[in-house]
């Protein structure tokens, strides 16, 4: 069962969209330095379709794009809310945010428009950072497009 501790509008995470973000608790990676220490643990609301609906419809005309942040524990289950939602919800575009290094065999990168991988190593810095080991992916016709270079500063 996916849990989630909160959610909040976003304009950083996916470049050019405006982004409901949703926290996912249960994170197995536990990379040295996490700034969010608090998803660790096993915790929060469940994350069911109906609560999806209830998160996007407070931001309905507003938010483009749901990013699921963690998930890791429950790869499929993350790939079964992003497969409904795209029946149900033409037009939200979609995002996962992933601690791993590879994508998860049970994630169809047909259900994402995004795709965040890479534990976040504190001597390689943030996806802000060109020395990080961190990468965003446009998704298109299941191939991915590194959007990376867009978060660093010039």
């Amino acid at each position: 069962m996916l849990k989630y501790t909160d959610s909040s509008v976003v304009f950083q995470e996916i470049p050019d969209e405006v982004t409901l973000a949703v926290n996912l608790s249960g994170c197995p990676c536990r990379c040295p330095g996490c700034h969010s220490k608090h998803l660790w643990t096993d915790t929060g609301n469940e994350l069911t379709d109906s609560e999806v609906d209830r998160l996007l419809d407070q931001h309905k005309g507003h938010v483009t794009c749901l990013a699921i942040m963690g998930g890791d524990a429950a790869p499929a289950e993350v790939d079964g809310i992003f497969a409904r939602l795209r029946t149900r919800r033409q037009g939200i575009r979609t995002a996962w945010y992933s601690g791993r290094s590879l994508l998860a065999k049970d994630m169809d990168l047909n259900h994402l428009d995004y795709l965040k991988l890479g534990p976040y190593l504190a001597h390689l810095g943030p996806l802000k950072k060109p020395t990080t080991n961190q990468r965003l992916y446009r998704v298109r016709g299941g191939t991915l497009e590194d959007l990376t270079p867009q978060f660093w500063r010039k």
